[in-house]
């Protein structure tokens, strides 16, 4: 709060936060974030309590959340779009001394049993400094759990002023416009929020991830202005296939949560980009990042790039399972620790145990990621995968994250990812992969059986348009599971295209969601398509044929056939 304060004064008049319907500087922020405060206090709410913020995205966020730290608590962010189940159960298990919502969703939660407060963005009160201690909670962000139970990580300030202020990233100034698009549960919102506010830059509030990369995102990012952000790996990928000049407007491009390919950067490259761009690398219990690589077109060529060096007051280990350091090029679990290591988890304290282990080269505890890495000769971090995603095959232990690497050498493949299908003796991988170009399954098969053992090659080739991605812009596993089972079982059961019409849009299909024999009976979203392809698919038949389509009605009639006998009806008429 030492270093929102400061900024708050320093840059007073200076915007903090437009979210396209409000904006407020810096000192017209401050002094809604303490009423909230004064309003938080006068129902005992202090140091060590929780307050969760169930809010629409937007500038009452912000007032929210600085009202809460003001107040001394750590807030409990709750995205609004999550299923009521699942934001009760967040809420119930951080035992919040308070809810901030709004009207709107006020009802819904009142049974919970929580006081709540209704956010009026109108109300001020003379600004004023708070006392909070870096050892303090900041915040309490939740993770999945392997068991079904989701793991509620607990920041402090100490976590979140080495990350903002942090001079291993590319500083922000005053000047800067910073597009804010993640979930506000979403641990890469520490990055929009105080990395912002600690430089004195400017939030702008964008359209969510999923909507932004499904609508014309360079035209956005100029309309608003934005010169930095960070993007989730997924969306770049996605967003860099149809436009190369999407970021082109950029200062500072950062982007995290996923692997990023060669590929996906080469594109990046090949418009008119000129800023930074930044590979960060941290999980959750690392305060959003804990490396970061700038990459240059000196990583191009590279098999996969890199996840840098530590962030400044960062320790990173790379060990065996004796926990001793693995040498160059040697696979070892990453350990982080120094100012970049959560508290850890509420009300688990024997996870946090198990989690959070002494450090055995320094003071402090080390949080063991259970993810793979291994170090360069320049001491530069390569990410090799999840420790626990390897799996054993007739007997080898194999990493998908190898095979993935392989297969996306391929010159006509842009991403790739491996699952692990079947039960028991019939464990076998399937590789769902994105090309440039049309590149049939059995070419894919002979590329990976001249480059890797038989038992690392994937039984079955899946194409798709692009790889899904969650709320979170990370790789959708469920969906991408569902997808290879859906393709795959669609090849078995494929009825063939009958008439000119049918024939001509399982071709125009194949084109855009590179799948091979695509049937009458197939459905377009089943497929991997997604609304953006829609449109594509509209603006073809349109242009093509000479038929007037909206794209909502490639949208209300997905199923290939059904499509088929719209436009022999509007070609009728």
């Amino acid at each position: 709060m030492e270093v929102f304060a400061e900024t708050a004064v320093r840059f007073a008049d200076r915007t903090a936060v437009d979210d396209g319907t409000h904006r407020f500087s810096y000192a017209e922020l401050d002094t809604r974030a303490e009423a909230v405060a004064q309003q938080l206090r006068a129902r005992g709410v202090g140091r060590g309590d929780h307050v969760a913020c169930h809010l629409n995205r937007g500038a009452g966020v912000f007032i929210a959340i600085l009202g809460i730290l003001k107040a001394g608590a750590a807030y409990v962010p709750v995205d609004v779009r999550y299923p009521d189940a699942r934001r009760d159960l967040l809420i119930t298990a951080s035992r919040p001394a308070v809810l901030i919502t709004d009207e709107q969703r006020r009802a819904s939660v009142e049974s919970l049993g929580v006081p709540v407060i209704e956010l009026d963005c109108r109300v001020t009160a003379p600004a004023s400094r708070s006392s909070v201690r870096p050892q303090d909670a900041a915040a309490v962000l939740f993770t999945s759990g392997s068991t079904g139970r989701p793991k509620a990580v607990v920041l402090e300030h100490g976590n979140l002023v080495n990350f903002a202020t942090n001079p291993a990233l590319p500083a922000l100034r005053p000047t800067d416009r910073v597009g804010q698009v993640s979930s506000i549960s979403f641990d890469a919102f520490h990055f929009e929020t105080w990395c912002a506010f600690a430089a004195g830059a400017g939030i702008v509030v964008l359209p969510a991830v999923p909507d932004l990369i499904n609508g014309d995102i360079r035209r956005e990012l100029k309309r608003r202005q934005v010169t930095a952000m960070l993007v989730p790996t997924m969306a770049v990928n996605h967003v860099l296939r149809e436009d190369v000049e999407a970021f082109s407007g950029l200062r500072i491009l950062h982007t995290g949560g996923d692997v990023i390919s060669p590929a996906a950067c080469r594109e990046l490259f090949t418009g008119d980009f000129t800023g930074e761009f930044v590979n960060l690398y941290g999980p959750t219990e690392a305060t959003t990042a804990c490396t970061a690589h700038r990459i240059t077109e000196d990583d191009l060529d590279a098999d996969t790039i890199p996840i840098g060096l530590p962030l400044s007051g960062v320790s990173i280990h790379v060990l065996d399972s004796r926990l001793r350091e693995t040498g160059p090029g040697e696979a070892g679990e990453v350990y982080i620790g120094g100012a970049g290591a959560a508290r850890g988890y509420l009300d688990q304290p024997g996870l946090t145990a198990a989690k959070f282990v002494a450090n055995p080269y320094g003071a402090g505890r080390m949080y063991a990621t259970g993810d793979l890495a291994r170090r360069r000769c320049d001491d530069v971090l390569e990410y090799l995968g999840r420790a626990d995603d390897q799996v054993k095959l007739r007997g080898y232990r194999v990493e998908p994250g190898e095979v993935e690497r392989i297969l996306t050498r391929h010159p006509e493949v842009r991403d790739a990812a491996v699952l692990v299908a079947g039960q028991g003796q019939d464990r076998h991988l399937v590789a769902v992969v994105v090309c440039y170009d049309r590149v049939s399954p059995r070419q894919l098969r002979d590329y990976a059986i001249e480059r890797m053992p038989d038992y690392m090659v994937p039984s079955s080739f899946v194409l798709v348009p692009g790889i899904p991605a969650n709320d979170h812009g990370k790789r959708d596993m469920v969906r991408l599971a569902e997808l290879a089972d859906e393709q795959l079982r669609r090849q078995d059961n494929r009825v063939a295209p009958d008439g000119e019409i049918e024939r001509y849009l399982a071709e125009l299909w194949e084109d855009l969601l590179a799948v091979e024999r695509i049937g009458a009976t197939d459905d377009f979203f089943s497929l991997g398509g997604n609304s953006l392809l829609a449109f594509r698919v509209q603006r073809r038949i349109s242009r093509e044929l000479g038929v007037p389509l909206q794209p909502q009605d490639v949208l209300a009639n997905s199923e290939l056939r059904g499509l088929a006998t719209l436009i022999r009806d509007r070609k009728g008429s």
